[in-house]
């Protein structure tokens, strides 16, 4: 299946204002000018509007930081404690943001039963490999410790995320297994869009779509380079779960992939080691998006039905 006709001409826009010096590849920018061009996308790609109930909350990290989250909770939700998806935004550990992000999360939260809690950890490369694991961590258990003040059920708890987002889903649904003195609650789903598994290679996708297809090879290596600093620390599993030694006894994961993404083949590698190792998998493709699809509401029609279908099944996970 070839690219989607609406994606074609956005891909074919954004290669003109290359070409016409307009705009640089993101893996020729500095960090601080990389994440004030990714916030811009967001408006270009999404437009807000959908009306959920938000609010900023505070999260303590284990160093004494202060992290930075938001909940979303639909509207009319019936008065008790809620499901509670933890969200982690994508971004290669170097961008992103709770902003970024934000307009997927109302989007999520509107066609669900659940409250979603958008995540904003500590981004490299001020602060490298594992803080954002660390922050991750912690933002569960602080679900575990003071969600019930907001009104979430911490027995009820997905972990979910796309890109460098969903690579957290991962570490942070085989720590609660493996390691629950670090995550305290042990998921009933996760969702992984999208997401990066494996640092320590390269798979032949990483060559199909090095470039021309929003996220680019180039850029990945980047990324690497400001998060985990050398190559040693990319065979660690935290940063590339396919290396992980045991991922048995999991929660139902939902592995969403696209078509057009130099992640794709790793996605699906890890898709079929959590099926091997006799979890519960449910394997969605887009053949015709490309990487980042989820917050393409505003440029392809089919997304909000790709968010009505996750916020199904994590009702299916979470209701139980």
């Amino acid at each position: 299946m070839s690219v989607l006709p609406e994606l074609e001409a956005f891909l074919e826009l954004a290669e003109f204002s290359r070409l016409t010096g307009k705009s640089q590849p993101m893996h020729t920018l500095t960090p601080a000018q990389a994440r004030i061009e990714f916030e811009q996308s967001a408006s270009v790609l999404d437009e807000p509007g959908v009306t959920v109930d938000s609010y900023g909350v505070r999260i303590p990290a284990r160093d004494g930081f202060s992290l930075s989250g938001r909940l979303y909770r639909r509207p009319g939700l019936e008065v008790g404690p809620l499901p509670v998806v933890v969200y982690l935004h994508g971004g290669g550990y170097v961008i992103g943001s709770l902003d970024s992000h934000d307009s997927l999360c109302r989007r999520l939260a509107a066609a669900g039963d659940f409250a979603v809690l958008a995540v904003s950890y500590r981004l490299a490369p001020e602060w490298v490999f594992p803080t954002a694991v660390h922050d991750a961590c912690d933002a569960v258990n602080w679900v575990l410790h003071a969600g019930n003040v907001h009104g979430l059920d911490a027995t009820r708890v997905a972990f979910a995320g796309d890109s460098a987002g969903g690579t957290l889903s991962t570490v942070l649904s085989i720590l609660a297994v493996r390691e629950p003195q670090e995550v305290a609650i042990v998921p009933r789903a996760q969702v992984l869009l999208y997401p990066v598994t494996d640092g320590s290679c390269k798979r032949d996708s990483h060559q199909r779509y090095a470039e021309g297809y929003l996220l680019e090879t180039a850029t990945m290596d980047w990324f690497y380079r400001h998060y985990a600093q050398n190559e040693e620390t990319l065979r660690d599993w935290r940063i590339s779960p396919m290396l992980a030694t045991d991922v048995s006894g999991l929660a139902p994961a939902l592995v969403y992939l696209a078509g057009y993404d130099p992640l794709f083949d790793e996605g699906l590698a890890y898709a079929q080691k959590l099926e091997q190792a006799g979890n519960e998998v449910l394997l969605l493709k887009e053949p015709g998006m490309t990487h980042d699809f989820m917050r393409m509401s505003g440029l392809l029609e089919q997304v909000p039905r790709i968010h009505a279908q996750v916020a199904g099944w994590l009702n299916e996970r979470l209701g139980e």
